[in-house]
């Protein structure tokens, strides 16, 4: 791990010493600067469990990648900043019901206090969020907060001004390694039910805001104003290039 070029990866120039504020910091900083992407899915190339691999696409290719790959690589930073980092399986909602265990790969953080910390989420929080249960959380215009269920499970969940809280995944905090998570992660980038292999997607936040590309779709969020744009392919690419900095 050479955390100097990944923090100049995402851009990331303050203190290093391992505390709240530093968490902060290089989290919005990542989530600024690393793409939720899923291209080398329609690609066809395959994606491993691997925190070299995932470092290296992230750090030397300049690429992103989706939560196995971000939070994989992302763990790996906090560590060799000095975090206590533990990895965690969640599920993300399917309807009515739960997905299965290591559906989403998500971390705890142990200061003073717990944090939940997650780069690997899409449209998401920020900065990480206190792993404390019931106590809305402002980001900007979001509110997150974690719920406690029965078992020992938590489920993270973000408002709706129109449907009111929503669950984004559940959680436990049993201790996980990264190879726990290489079944579902081949899953994702397989099978013909999961929403990875239905459409392309890249997306990362801005200072105002979030833009994604939904195949074709330019998807452009300031200040809770969005605005849409079909877009040819020749188009699609500068975007990916002058927009992500991604290049295939």
């Amino acid at each position: 791990m050479n955390v100097e070029r990944y923090l100049a990866r995402i851009g990331y120039t303050g203190p290093t010493a391992p505390n709240a504020e530093t968490l902060r910091s290089v989290q919005h900083s990542h989530m600024l600067a690393v793409p939720f992407e899923n291209l080398d899915i329609s690609a066809n190339r395959l994606i491993v469990c691997d925190e070299e691999r995932f470092i290296h696409k992230i750090v030397n290719e300049r690429r992103g990648g989706f939560c196995y790959e971000l939070n994989g690589a992302f763990a790996a930073l906090l560590r060799a900043i000095g975090f206590k980092t533990t990895l965690l399986s969640a599920r993300v909602p399917r309807g009515a019901s739960e997905g299965p265990e290591f559906d989403h790969l998500a971390l705890r953080v142990d200061l003073e206090e717990r944090w939940l910390v997650d780069v690997g989420f899409g449209d998401s929080f920020l900065e990480p969020i206190r792993l404390i249960s019931e106590v809305e959380q402002e980001q900007g215009l979001e509110r997150f907060r974690i719920h406690s269920k029965t078992g020992g499970a938590f489920v993270m969940e973000r408002f709706d001004a129109q449907k009111g809280w929503r669950a984004q995944y559940s959680f436990t905090l049993e201790p996980r390694v990264l190879a726990d998570f290489a079944g579902m992660c081949h899953y994702h980038q397989t099978s013909p039910e999961s929403h990875f292999t239905q459409k392309r997607i890249c997306s990362l936040a801005t200072a105002d805001g979030r833009i994604t590309l939904s195949d074709q779709t330019l998807i452009v969020t300031r200040n809770g104003k969005r605005e849409e744009r079909v877009l040819t392919e020749s188009e699609r690419n500068t975007v990916l290039r002058d927009r992500f900095g991604v290049s295939l």
